[in-house]
């Protein structure tokens, strides 16, 4: 007989994919439910990082999920892999109501021996009648369940918030409910960091020619923290990779060493507390909570801009680590003597170590960063439509990120599989509306119906001779009639670089110099798409 605990589990992840997709990670798979204990079920995380991270992100959906499954206040407890497991040998839980039909499929990862019923290496009995009903237990000695928990009313909101931020708990009785039995779990490195997302590793970095220098300075850092470059301080505009180096340094030290006192935080918070610190008399305890650290990791630093105490506080600090070879690790929107108002010797001192800036990525770079991101999510993203986003968003990864969310979340909807006319439609790439000129899809359309081919032939990868001209003269005609770049309308035939678009460009000029009936067709062409033109207000 199947594991019921398992298959309790199987069914909260199947939950959650259908109503919180943009939530769920690969890495899922790798969680192992333990059953229950003390009315909570329990789950195994392989890292502490991980465990971190779901309680601190995930916890309220996780929650809602236990409770639709088993019709139970039943809150989830995320155990890291060296926290203690004591299960209630009498527990004899049922189900309330019978579960739906949903995919319940073991995870490849689960040995026999965790989905047997047997007595696992936990210690705990997982059989066939070990589910959901709790008997009375006190619970941190302040929350007791009883037989009558089933008749508490509770109405879990279904909601398909799609924010990448977790929503509030199911209802206010549950909130309260999962309060009272809330533990406490502590951050890796200091228990007020800010959370590391286990996706940000260096692993999962796409290094390209705008970021390479800034992301071989971090895989240093993280391998030789205080010795390779003190300070490291990384720079660049918003969205462009600086928070993923700084956390997969973090990931790096904490994976080699464990037990190093690692402090993550934003500079907000750093002048916050120290505000707080000046008004209650408390700057001996702020001082010790910054230097007794082994590695100090600070996100916008340039929110020092304007504040002359707290500059001359961190001044302090940073000569405190430095001078005990502890690693400073800052960023910032703008290299250090671009801050406005920022201290010279400030400013000295952060050019001291290495300055490394992340640039915009390149389209090629763009694509590879869309495939990566979407495998992280489960995603099976063509390379046509990696190639169609990273051609009409060249400005951040965070819009990257929300281009794949809006794909993500319409496939489910509509329940289609992702495609380029999906993903157009989840972009909002509607042809229809006025525009100074024509749009690509105008001009594919003119092209195709005169020379009889398809759409998907023209972004596909063949190059017979009877696809070649007609996508050579599409690409320049886009170039031509819209101001789309050479990367964005490679980026509308499967995924071409620009040097292709530009040979593309000047075989269709050298035709028209030399075929004296080829003007012909392309002012056939044009003359077609003029309606379009004339419709622009």
């Amino acid at each position: 007989m199947a594991d019921p605990d398992r298959l309790i589990w199987d069914r909260m992840l199947s939950h959650l994919r259908d109503k919180h997709a943009v939530l769920c990670r690969q890495w899922f798979s790798d969680l192992r439910p333990l059953g229950v204990a003390s009315g909570q079920f329990n789950v195994r995380v392989p890292d502490a990082v991980k465990r971190n991270y779901l309680h601190k992100q995930c916890i309220d959906l996780f929650n809602d999920a236990a409770f639709t499954v088993t019709g139970r206040l039943m809150p989830v407890r995320f155990l890291g892999p060296d926290e203690h497991y004591a299960p209630n040998p009498t527990l004899n839980p049922t189900l309330t109501s019978p579960l739906p039909e949903w995919n319940t499929k073991p995870s490849a990862r689960n040995s026999a021996k965790e989905t047997s019923g047997t007595t696992t290496n936990e210690g705990v009995n997982h059989g066939s009648n070990a589910l959901l009903r709790p008997s009375p237990a006190h619970v941190n000695g302040s929350v007791e369940l009883s037989d009558s928990l089933p008749s508490i009313e509770v109405k879990p909101k279904h909601e398909t918030t799609l924010a990448a931020g977790p929503p509030s708990t199911s209802s206010t009785g549950s909130a309260h409910f999962f309060k009272a039995l809330e533990h406490r779990v502590v951050q890796p490195g200091r228990e007020d960091s800010l959370v590391i997302n286990p996706d940000y590793s260096f692993e999962n970095f796409v290094v390209g020619p705008g970021n390479r220098l800034a992301h071989a300075a971090a895989v240093s850092v993280g391998a030789s923290p205080g010795k390779a470059y003190n300070p490291l301080f990384v720079h660049g505009h918003v969205g462009l990779g600086k928070t993923h180096l700084l956390q997969a340094i973090c990931l790096r030290i904490i994976e080699a060493n464990p037990a190093a006192v690692l402090y993550y935080i934003s500079c907000e918070t750093f002048v916050t507390q120290f505000m707080e610190a000046v008004q209650a008399g408390q700057m001996n305890d702020f001082r010790h909570r910054f230097r007794d650290v082994d590695v100090l990791v600070i996100d916008d630093i340039h929110f020092l801009t304007r504040r002359e105490r707290t500059q001359e506080e961190f001044f302090h600090t940073f000569n405190s680590l430095h001078h005990d070879q502890r690693q400073i690790v800052l960023s910032s929107d703008a290299p250090p003597e671009e801050i406005p108002d920022l201290e010279d010797r400030l400013v000295s001192r952060f050019v001291s170590g290495l300055v490394a800036k992340v640039a915009p990525p390149c389209y090629e770079t763009r694509a590879a960063i869309i495939k990566t991101k979407s495998r992280l999510r489960g995603l099976d993203m063509p390379d046509d439509v990696a190639c169609y986003i990273a051609g009409k968003i060249d400005t951040n990864i965070r819009e990257l990120e929300g281009a794949i969310t809006k794909i993500q979340i319409l496939a489910q909807v509509d329940a289609k599989p992702i495609d380029l006319e999906l993903a157009k439609t989840a972009l909002g790439d509607d042809d229809s509306a006025p525009t100074s000129g024509p749009s690509i899809q105008t001009i594919i359309d003119c092209v195709t119906q005169y020379y009889r081919i398809k759409v998907t032939e023209l972004q596909s990868k063949r190059r017979p001779r009877s696809v070649v001209l007609p996508r050579q003269v599409c690409m320049y005609l886009a170039r031509r009639h819209t101001r789309h770049s050479l990367e964005e309308i490679g980026g509308y035939f499967g995924g071409r670089d620009h040097t292709t678009v530009m040979h593309a460009i000047k075989t269709i000029e050298v035709k028209l110099a030399e075929d004296e009936a080829f003007p012909v067709v392309m002012k056939l062409f044009e003359d077609r798409f003029k309606p379009a033109q004339r419709t622009a207000p």
